[in-house]
């Protein structure tokens, strides 16, 4: 394993899993309660883990794609809804208060000439990438500063002591670019993988099919995978995926919440493997490309509800149930506390 990142505790999520058999139930009647329970006591040293301080980032950027008309909103839409997560006006802003969770909004690459809204982080490398499907989408100075965004934000988090990240996204026309980033890295067919994203018709969903296809043939030789994300990317999945690695680095657990954010996944996994090891996966996408990245992942969901929105709701759904995973492991009483049997043949 590369010194680079934390191993993972085994004799935590040992003495957590021992400790699950001591607790009055009978042995796997939570379910994966239990299996979160254990994941978390690994990951944040401790066989009995408290309950972890969780922050959200919402990266926004623009793509040049979006005027291939690959999307059914046009791309100021971006720059509008990034005004809205300002104003506390979004799905995740409403969700990441129910749990308490510190939000954040993030420019990395919004079309605009002008300075982001106040309370909005300014960490614009530029304004939007280029057309993926006719040239690099960025440079490899670009990718390296959109990384080193995600790097900063997870490193801001972990100072103010969050041991749960959440990384959510906003782009127009970021669903094309995550779908040439699942396709090139897992090698899966554009007709697989591409979906109706902000819900294109009929139409829009087989020109973004040719456009995926035609961007796959201009990199068709490309292996690296820095180079396949500065190529296929955008600037916001570079900036969570750079935001992964680093939390990996730091040895926080990080929530992975849809299809952008897992195509993200993709790419920081491919770049460094043992990232993989501080990734939980929230829920399950309607774009049926989701499910391919998770699979190549090998990553198994909590949630199944239909969702296809972004911004980190389907991660921030979830923070309750790790909660609850988390609190019963600590506070239920074990057999003996209780002065239960631990068996039929015990009672008799």
């Amino acid at each position: 394993m590369s010194s680079e990142f934390p191993p993972v505790d085994v004799a935590a999520g040992d003495a957590a899993r021992a400790r699950q058999l001591q607790l009055t139930k009978p042995p796997g009647s939570l379910g994966r309660l239990e299996d979160l329970a254990c994941w978390f006591a690994a990951r944040l040293g401790n066989p009995v883990p408290a309950q972890p301080q969780c922050e959200v980032f919402v990266f926004a950027a623009d793509h040049g794609v979006a005027a291939r008309g690959v999307s059914a909103f046009p791309q100021s839409v971006t720059g509008q809804m990034v005004g809205n997560f300002a104003r506390g006006g979004a799905a995740i802003n409403v969700l990441a208060s129910l749990e308490g969770c510190r939000i954040e909004v993030v420019d990395v690459g919004v079309a605009s000439n002008e300075a982001p809204p106040a309370g909005v982080r300014n960490e614009r490398v530029r304004a939007g990438t280029r057309d993926l499907a006719s040239e690099s989408a960025m440079t490899a100075d670009e990718l390296r500063a959109a990384l080193a965004v995600g790097e900063r934000c997870a490193r801001a988090a972990v100072a103010r002591e969050a041991r749960l990240l959440i990384a959510g996204d906003m782009g127009i026309a970021n669903s094309t670019a995550a779908a040439c980033l699942i396709c090139a890295i897992t090698g899966a067919t554009p007709e697989s993988v591409v979906g109706r994203g902000t819900g294109v018709d009929d139409a829009g969903l087989v020109r973004k099919v040719d456009v995926v296809r035609i961007a796959l043939g201009r990199v068709a030789k490309v292996r690296e995978p820095s180079q396949l994300l500065a190529e296929l990317g955008g600037l916001e999945i570079a900036a969570i995926a750079g935001f992964y690695l680093e939390a990996a680095r730091q040895g926080v657990p990080v929530l992975l919440d849809g299809y952008i954010s897992t195509a993200a996944a993709l790419a920081a996994v491919s770049i460094e493997p043992e990232a993989v090891n501080w990734l939980l996966a929230s829920h399950r996408s309607a774009e049926a490309g989701h499910s391919v990245a998770l699979e190549w992942l090998k990553l198994d969901p909590l949630l199944d509800l239909g969702l296809r929105l972004g911004e980190g709701t389907g991660a921030a759904l979830t923070v309750p149930i790790v909660r609850a995973a988390l609190a019963l492991h600590a506070r239920m009483a074990t057999f003996g506390e209780a002065g239960v049997s631990e068996s039929i043949d015990e009672g008799k």
